[in-house]
């Protein structure tokens, strides 16, 4: 049986990621980014096709806003994929024998923003990002996730509803241009002599608030201070010389599926 193609993608991107198949295969060989091309061709897709259903903006079916990567369960782009090739018999959607270029420019184009000129970010597999935070990354050596780990750097807790897919890529390629200004590393002298590096967490006009190196949380009035530097680079190292594309693919889908506890 065929089905007209406004109809194919339409139900395919409405029902993205009501409920998505985990699929463990690995990635091929491409890069951790879109080319400009299928973003383009992605954004025809969806003009032509989906914009009916899901609106210019891609937030007018409940629970789901294309744009902004708010889905209901999907996480990672073989998720999305998963869902079109097979369909969510539940949802009423069957599955489809989608040409892999449709596929491809609609899921980059949702990546991008919208934005035809923008930057489309792989999004790879959660659980192969998991081991890999574990593992190679070494990540919870500085890092906390509900609860367990250390205080010396970020929470991530929440960093999936905090950060978009491109955000989170650059901050594992390079730490430094991502780092947000209230986390840049302190080191501040008091006049009692007090020597203390570490983490801001919060500034006024009168006050600040760090986490130290012993990971103790330390409030300071600032006219009791001799020295207040704030560092330029970030203490965390940059993952592009060590870990491979769909590494990091990997490793972004796994952060972007940290949301809080459940």
């Amino acid at each position: 049986m065929t089905h007209p193609p406004s109809a194919i993608i339409a139900v395919c991107v409405a029902a993205l990621l009501a409920a998505a198949p985990a699929r463990a295969s690995a990635q091929g060989s491409q890069d951790h980014q879109y080319t400009s091309q299928d973003i383009e061709a992605g954004s025809r897709v969806y003009s032509s096709q989906c914009a009916l259903c899901h609106g210019v903006n891609g937030d007018t079916v409940n629970g789901i806003d294309l744009r902004r990567g708010k889905f209901r369960r999907s996480i990672s782009d073989e998720d999305i994929a998963g869902v079109i090739a097979a369909g969510v018999p539940a949802a009423g959607m069957p599955g489809f024998n989608l040409r892999t270029a449709e596929v491809t420019s609609l899921i980059a184009f949702i990546r991008a923003g919208f934005d035809p000129s923008g930057v489309a970010v792989k999004v790879g597999n959660v659980a192969r990002g998991q081991a890999l935070y574990a593992s190679k990354g070494k990540c919870g050596t500085c890092h906390r996730i509900n609860g367990s780990g250390p205080r010396s750097a970020p929470d991530l807790s929440e960093i999936g509803a905090a950060r978009t897919p491109a955000a989170l890529q650059r901050s594992l390629l390079d730490p430094t241009a991502a780092m947000w200004p209230i986390n840049r590393p302190v080191h501040i002298v008091t006049r009692d002599g007090r020597d203390l590096r570490g983490r801001r967490l919060n500034e006024d006009t009168y006050t600040v608030q760090i986490i130290d190196q012993d990971e103790h949380l330390v409030s300071l009035n600032k006219s009791e201070l001799k020295v207040y530097e704030l560092g330029k680079t970030s203490p965390m190292p940059s993952l592009a010389a060590t870990f491979t594309a769909d590494e990091i693919a990997d490793m972004v889908a796994y952060l972007l599926s940290l949301k809080g506890m459940p």
